[in-house]
């Protein structure tokens, strides 16, 4: 019995027919110029020289970018074989490439970059979520949404070149949410907006300045930025504004520097009036009557620095001191009161001569200090001392310390 074994296009016919099929198609692709097989022209934007060239259109073999089947490498490989720029990109998350392949290892070149769709094409097309905008020093957390109430697109920010930004278009949105504080906001600290803004924090309408370390309170809270940021143009400038009174206020110092410059040792944010110095803080507490003068009773004409602080500059020596006691008045007065005064200098008489110990000068001068008594404490009648005085043969025995000079008997 004889076998039917079939051949198929293994028959000298279809070799033949696969021959001639083959010639045709090399023809055809060599007449289209190689294009047979490719999806498109590839990009002919030039740039920086990489791997020799300056555009994707240059290159003349497939193989410089397109592995075949048998090679281990990927297209990926290829792309940063010429690259390498970007190969140390993302050794860096730092750097743009580098954020973009820790957010998502899986990414390859190709799906961002797109080839072969015209001389003119964008090369870059990146997903809604494969821009990891966060870690590149912008948040998109309060930019959902446009004025328009409609989802952000890189192009809204980024025109045609996403690498490219143009600082006018944040004014452009933000005119049409609150055109009025917009250009004031531009006004007062440039158009500069990434310099401050970073899409997290908001130094604009709305700010609550009470979540940082200097709380606004008081009369605080209806200053302009401008009066306490002056000149600010970055982040830098706006959180290194100093925070002590005297850098904003001294130009408005009615002291004239004279209480230095710790003005909340006096003042409150509430208002400058109220004031309430703590004397003990200088050189002079103040004590006894001196806690219920008024200021200008010893500061005259606002002039606080270099008080005199002696008793003397604002007590002259009384008359009835008749210019014996000096200037020297904390040696028997206190702060409380003028009387009872202690003397303490040195007497012509001793004040400690009997059994009362020290005693007060009224009790020997009651009416002035030019005359003295001693029946504030002898008590004599007159009949006794005339008789005890003229056994003696004294007649004049009015001025006793002429003869009681330390206070004690007289010498016989």
């Amino acid at each position: 019995m004889q076998s039917n074994n079939r051949l198929g296009c293994l028959t000298g016919t279809g070799l033949v027919a696969a021959l001639i099929t083959m010639i045709a198609l090399a023809g055809f692709t060599l007449a289209s110029g190689g294009h047979m097989f490719s999806s498109g022209d590839l990009n002919a934007q030039t740039g920086e020289t990489v791997g020799g060239v300056t555009s994707h259109a240059q290159i003349s073999e497939c193989k410089a970018c397109h592995s075949a089947p048998w090679q281990s490498d990927t297209m990926a490989d290829r792309c940063l074989a010429c690259h390498t720029d970007i190969s140390e990109q993302m050794m860096n998350v730092a750097q743009l490439h580098g954020a973009i392949s820790q957010k998502d290892p899986t990414l390859a070149c190709r799906d961002c970059h797109f080839e072969h769709r015209g001389a003119t094409a964008s090369l870059t097309e990146m997903g809604d979520n494969a821009f990891p905008h966060d870690e590149l020093g912008y948040s998109l957390k309060e930019h959902q949404l446009t004025a328009k109430n409609e989802a952000f697109v890189c192009s809204d920010c980024h025109g045609e070149d996403i690498s490219a930004f143009a600082s006018d278009s944040c004014q452009t949105c933000h005119n049409d949410m609150d055109i009025a504080f917009t250009q004031a906001h531009v006004l007062s600290f440039g158009t500069e907006c990434l310099a401050c803004h970073d899409g997290v924090d908001r130094y604009g309408d709305g700010f609550d300045h009470n979540t940082f370390a200097f709380q606004l309170v008081g009369g605080h809270t209806e200053a302009a930025c401008t009066g306490c940021h002056l000149d600010a143009r970055t982040i830098v400038d706006l959180q290194s504004a100093p925070q002590d009174c005297y850098s904003c206020h001294y130009q408005v110092d009615e002291h004239q520097g004279q209480f230095g410059t710790q003005c909340e040792a006096c003042h409150t944010p509430e208002n400058w009036e109220g004031v309430s110095f703590d004397h003990s803080l200088s050189n002079f507490p103040l004590t006894g009557a001196h806690v219920t003068i008024n200021c200008e009773d010893c500061h005259l004409n606002d002039t606080f620095v270099g008080t005199q602080s002696s008793c003397v500059s604002c007590h002259a020596e009384p008359v009835e001191h008749l210019g014996q006691f000096g200037i020297d008045c904390v040696a028997c007065h206190t702060t409380t009161a003028w009387i009872p005064a202690t003397f303490t200098g040195n007497h012509t008489f001793p004040l400690d001569h009997g059994e009362q110990g020290t005693v007060s000068c009224v009790t020997c001068h009651p009416t002035n200090y030019t005359t003295y008594t001693c029946y504030g404490c002898h008590e004599h009648t007159e009949a006794n001392i005339i008789g005890e005085h003229r056994e003696e043969g004294i007649s004049d025995f009015q001025n006793c310390v002429e003869c009681h000079a330390d206070g004690r008997e007289g010498d016989d």
